[in-house]
């Protein structure tokens, strides 16, 4: 089911969150969010294990914010059914492992959610060209996926005001989320790159309080 997303917004990663708490850690930055993040990796894509429905299907009952489900997997098509069932508004896979992206995507938006395809570092933007026009954002990442907490990659910033121009181009309505090392010491410049959707993790939840890193970004963000 879709939900309404604010054009800017933080999407908080709980992947930094402390799942013995999680609803609390949730519950603290809802105000200042527009959505939860879920990094779903499988160590075969990326070389970490993390959640899979179940997690998701929990979350969709403590919270009414919708939920960012980034698919770091091998096989994506046999599990975009069930993130949705278990409660996914937005799902997004990587370009660099699916040779059928088109029919991805379809799958995904046949199931009434937002489709994101999502880019990692060193993959150049002109390999969105033939599939922009089919999808609703893109994730770009400004990590290697596989760990949080890892330092922001500064050529990122190019690939995002690339992407923006692309879009620009093509009279698109696709948003640009990041995701990776986002803080308040390069939000700005992130936002003045083209970011509407910015994904943070250990910068939120690995701080004294979460909540009030939280308001920092959003204020930020929406300033």
């Amino acid at each position: 089911m879709k939900k309404t997303i604010p054009s800017k917004c933080l999407a908080p990663s709980i992947l930094s969150a402390d799942f013995t708490k999680l609803k609390d850690e949730i519950d603290s930055v809802s105000k200042y969010s527009g959505m939860i993040h879920i990094d779903v990796m499988d160590n075969h894509f990326v070389p970490n294990l993390t959640i899979g429905p179940c997690v998701v299907h929990s979350l969709s009952k403590v919270t009414n914010l919708p939920l960012d489900c980034h698919l770091m997997v091998d096989k994506p098509d046999s599990l975009i059914k069930s993130f949705v069932e278990s409660g996914a508004n937005l799902i997004s896979v990587h370009i660099e492992n699916n040779a059928h992206l088109n029919r991805t995507i379809n799958l995904i938006k046949k199931e009434g959610i937002l489709a994101g395809v999502a880019i990692n570092p060193s993959t150049p933007v002109s390999t969105l060209e033939e599939i922009l026009s089919d999808v609703d954002f893109v994730l770009v990442m400004s990590v290697n996926p596989g760990f949080g907490g890892q330092s922001f990659i500064k050529k990122s910033i190019s690939k995002i005001k690339k992407l923006k121009e692309l879009i620009f181009e093509e009279e698109l309505s696709v948003k640009i989320e990041v995701d990776g090392g986002v803080s308040i010491s390069n939000l700005k410049i992130l936002k003045e790159a083209g970011v509407d959707w910015f994904v943070a993790g250990s910068s939120v939840f690995s701080s004294k309080s979460p909540r009030d890193s939280a308001k920092e970004l959003f204020e930020e963000i929406n300033g």
